[in-house]
């Protein structure tokens, strides 16, 4: 679930130092707009489809299928790219990005004497993020939102608003820390019960009598790997329901959306801050608004992807191990290789934002640069549309493709969105001065009726 947005309001791109600060706190006008953050706001959205479409489109145990078969072939090398260079940073960059508005919001509202303060403009918009998220879980039918999440998580954010970068790097590692910590202490456990597995199995060998502790710790392994291995059955009736009716498909998406929404805020918690802090402190020193050398970005885009491409590459490896010869990978790693997520995702990140950098000041396609700065503007709009297309072309209620593709045609989709949104942002923006979702969330963020169009 790259999962899984949309943290891209107008307000949240304006120039450091500006001074359109206003009376009365308003969105922040198109002339004031950081272009950079609007490209790397719409990369990181069409980054983030690369990794939601296979749950708009096809059972998981399509992974089962893909790595469990021989190591060649369109789909393997397909979700080969997409785990070693793209998990994770799409929406970790999107993460960064909401770090940077968060600042962007705050810095460039004044406070009027008997009018809301900056915090209430600043809380209302969350809470009315935290709707829409609930909006697109339980109507829109997409059980990968982050707009649920984005909104809480950002909660937090506020007290943080004027930290030194160091102070908000030093943060954001502390909670890549704890989320490595918590994934190292569950393999841990994990890796103990089999360890303990091995040891009655070996005991069985050698004609022993196991003991009742050691017959209920193998029964706990093997339920164990139970878990670990492709449910085909559920896997059939779950096919079955998504191509049904709408209540049909939103039964069968109930327990998932309400399972995951209090899973993933107590799972996703150390996980999103880390990238909002350190997005943060990055727009501080001037990264995100192209205020950096160019050749400062050359080298943090082979830093990054020198460094991030090699980890992604001993992750998907690693990843293959534990899906296909689980029992194998206890025995033979002591620490997990998902411990790498975080490190090379944040690598990666700086690679992805870097390379966009230096390929905006080289002018080499200033036509896409400015389609993309579109889709980023219009990214709240951009991401709930990119659910309403998939759902409509996968579900049962729609034209019912759901598991008819194979995984790499999935990605046949995508492109087909990417050229789609590409094509109507910009369009869009020529008449309007907001997507119409942006249009409707400003509105109700400093509740009055925002002019719309230009």
């Amino acid at each position: 679930m790259e999962t899984n947005s949309m943290i891209t309001p107008e307000e949240q791109n304006t120039a450091v130092g500006s001074s359109n600060l206003t009376v009365n706190p308003h969105p922040v006008e198109r002339a004031d707009r950081i272009q950079t953050i609007d490209i790397i706001r719409g990369f990181a959205l069409f980054g983030i489809l690369l990794m939601n479409i296979p749950g708009f489109g096809i059972d998981e145990i399509v992974y089962y299928n893909v790595l469990g078969n021989a190591h060649h072939g369109k789909d393997y090398y397909t979700l080969g790219i997409i785990f070693s260079f793209f998990d994770g940073t799409m929406r970790g960059l999107f993460s960064m990005v909401f770090g940077a508005g968060m600042i962007l919001f705050t810095m460039n509202k004044k406070e009027v004497k008997g009018g809301p303060t900056v915090a209430e403009y600043y809380y209302r918009r969350l809470l009315w993020l935290v709707a829409f998220g609930l909006f697109n879980a339980f109507a829109l039918l997409w059980f990968g939102d982050i707009l649920f999440f984005y909104g809480l998580m950002g909660m937090l954010l506020y007290p943080f608003r004027n930290s030194s970068p160091k102070i908000l790097w030093v943060l954001g590692l502390l909670c890549m820390f704890i989320t490595v910590a918590k994934d190292t202490n569950n393999y841990t456990n994990q890796r103990e019960k089999r360890l303990a597995y091995v040891a009655a199995v070996n005991a069985e060998k050698e004609k022993k009598v196991l003991t009742s502790k050691q017959r209920e710790e193998k029964e706990t392994w093997l339920e164990m790997e139970k878990n670990f291995k492709p449910d085909t059955a559920r896997s059939a009736e779950n096919v079955r329901e998504m191509r049904g009716s709408y209540p049909q498909v939103w039964m069968q998406l109930l327990p998932e959306n309400t399972d995951g929404q209090i899973y993933y805020t107590y799972r996703g918690l150390w996980d999103m801050l880390c990238m909002m802090l350190i997005g943060m402190a990055l727009f501080k020193i001037g990264f995100f608004s192209n205020k950096l050398e160019n050749s400062t970005y050359v080298m943090l885009l082979l830093l990054g992807y020198g460094i991030g491409i090699t980890l992604g590459i001993v992750f998907f490896n690693g990843l293959v191990g534990q899906f296909i010869h689980t029992g194998f990978y206890f025995d033979q790693y002591r620490v997990q290789h998902n411990n790498l997520y975080d490190i090379r995702r944040l690598f990666l990140c700086i690679g992805h934002a870097s390379l966009l950098m230096v390929v905006y000041n080289s002018k080499l396609v200033p036509w896409l640069m400015r389609a993309l700065a579109a889709v980023g503007q219009m990214a709240f709009t951009n991401y709930l549309v990119q659910s309403i297309i998939c759902t409509l072309i996968f579900y049962g209620y729609g034209l019912g493709y759901y598991d008819k593709l194979r995984y790499h045609e999935l990605y046949y989709v995508v492109f087909g969105v990417w050229i789609l949104q590409l094509i109507y942002s910009p369009i869009w923006l020529k008449y309007f001065r907001f997507g119409p979702f942006e249009w409707v969330w400003r509105s109700l963020t400093y509740w009055k009726k925002q002019p719309m169009k230009i």
